[in-house]
């Protein structure tokens, strides 16, 4: 069940990050037209493979690099016997270096190159060569008008490098973006393609590095991970002798009237992860429900700090804020479980309290927000958040000193040191109430099992993703309790209990 696709690497960079890769690709002597050359069949391969029965291509170009490799898959289609148009946004004779080379192989090979005008024809397939990485304020006028264009079409596209108006870093939209059903990238793999809005964009992402020589990116430090189960760290096995205090007790707080369902969840997603104990502080009203559904959680009514304050003493992880509110109860509980200094998840209603300064949070905790609690933790607006999620992720960890899991379409795991991951699994099935709940308690459970913050944030995440992408499958009308089952075999299978 674990097995994915992983022929995208592991290491992901900033756009500049990339532009400084192939300066040396270039350095150390591969001519950039023959990068572009090599590009320019990539996309042609990936093209025929994706829509076989095509003969009809449209190219819309710009007046770079990224256009120049438009030129080039336009002169490939039309030695093959395609019916090819380009539309060219630029003035071609402006073009310089390896462009107007570019430029020129298509003149020659006969390709039919018009300039774009609103109300042009488009045919086959569309590829998209209008931006590359560079790109550097909100796109606007022709290429807008191209772009939107592009998007009406109904047409199948194919982005060169990355959809034309996506952040390479961010993955925020800069202004308008092609809706691209696969963008074929090089060189290196751009955060930006990952997280933000790129998932709806992108569509199936292909990679080719181009034959360049991977050490080539020595001394360059990536800007992030992608998460992949070779690269996770795990649960260790369980010797024969174990035994349940080797395994921590999870202490979940949570529930306010009306939504012990939260709390609940935490506490199952802990328990079937492999807590070794798992406790629940809630309403008393939601005492009855909690023992008839997890008759193997200890869970205690709790109407005050004074009550609490023991049920914390005896935890080695604590769960924080599952439908908790943000009332006087919430905030007594909150203000005891801050004092304990031991490794802790505070997630939903906790978050809003710690973004009003009510509470500390304690040192080598992880925090879970999505870009709405994000926004008010940074005192921004989520707009804000959305538009740069790498850096709000990695400010919020600065800010409060913890690790920082930025939920989200590409979640993003950052850490106090500057360390930076991203998962890429997930499905919109995953839309509905309830799964940040199981998230919050799956990584207490992976805490109490001794992974440090980072390292269980990480994996949480990823079995969380993963486990929705396989649910999400099945379509509309997932529950949170389905993703639990599926983290429970996830686990297994990455990790076997037994040795």
């Amino acid at each position: 069940m674990a097995q994915e696709d992983t022929a995208l690497p592991d290491v992901l960079y900033s756009a500049q990050q990339v532009r400084d890769l192939d300066a040396r690709v270039i350095a150390a002597g591969t001519p950039g037209f023959d990068l572009m050359q090599r590009a320019a069949k990539a996309c042609w391969r990936a093209l025929r493979l994706q829509w076989p029965q095509a003969r009809a291509l449209t190219v819309l170009a710009g007046a770079g690099n990224n256009g120049a490799d438009g030129y080039l898959v336009a002169a490939l289609a039309q030695r093959a016997g395609w019916q090819v148009t380009v539309y060219t946004l630029a003035d071609t004779t402006a073009l310089a270096d390896d462009a107007a080379k570019a430029y020129a192989e298509a003149c020659s090979d006969g390709v039919n190159i018009q300039p774009w005008a609103p109300g042009a024809p488009l045919k086959g397939v569309v590829v998209d060569a209008l931006f590359g990485t560079g790109l550097a304020r909100d796109v606007q006028g022709v290429y807008q008008q191209a772009i939107e264009a592009i998007n009406a079409s109904g047409l199948s596209v194919l982005a060169v490098d990355i959809p034309s108006g996506l952040n390479a870093s961010t993955g925020h939209v800069m202004g308008s973006a092609v809706r691209a059903d696969m963008t074929v990238t090089f060189i290196g793999l751009k955060l930006g393609l990952l997280t933000g809005e790129a998932p709806a964009l992108v569509g199936r992402l292909v990679f080719d590095p181009l034959h360049t020589d991977l050490a080539l990116a020595h001394g360059i430090q990536a800007e992030a991970q992608l998460l992949r189960p070779g690269n996770l760290s795990l649960p260790a096995p369980r010797r024969a002798t174990a035994h349940k205090g080797q395994f921590g007790r999870v202490l979940v707080v949570g529930g306010e009237q009306g939504t012990g369902g939260a709390a609940i969840m935490a506490a199952e997603a802990a328990l079937r992860s492999g807590a070794g104990m798992v406790s629940l502080a809630t309403r008393q009203a939601h005492v009855a429900p909690a023992l008839t559904r997890l008759p193997e959680v200890m869970t205690a009514s709790v109407a005050s700090a004074n009550q609490l304050r023991p049920l914390v003493e005896a935890a080695s992880v604590l769960v924080v804020g599952p439908g908790l509110g943000t009332a006087a109860w919430a905030r007594s509980l909150v203000s005891v479980a801050a004092t304990r200094q031991v490794p802790q998840v505070w997630d939903a209603d906790a978050l809003n309290l710690l973004a009003k300064g009510i509470v500390r949070l304690p040192e080598g905790s992880v925090i879970t927000p999505h870009p709405g609690e994000a926004a008010r933790l940074l005192g921004i607006d989520t707009e804000q958040v959305q538009k740069d999620r790498p850096s709000a992720v990695r400010a919020l960890a600065g800010r409060y000193r913890a690790t920082c899991v930025l939920k989200g379409a590409g979640s993003l795991v950052a850490a106090p040191d500057g360390r930076l991951a991203l998962c890429n699994h997930g499905h919109p099935a995953m839309a509905t109430g309830g799964l940040g709940d199981v998230l919050s308690g799956v990584i207490g459970a992976l805490l109490a099992q001794h992974l440090a913050p980072f390292e269980a944030a990480c994996l949480g995440v990823w079995l969380h993703a993963r486990a929705g992408e396989l649910q999400g499958a099945q379509g509309r009308g997932l529950a949170a309790v389905d993703l639990i089952p599926t983290i429970r075999q996830l686990i297994e299978e990455l990790a076997p209990c037994k040795a």
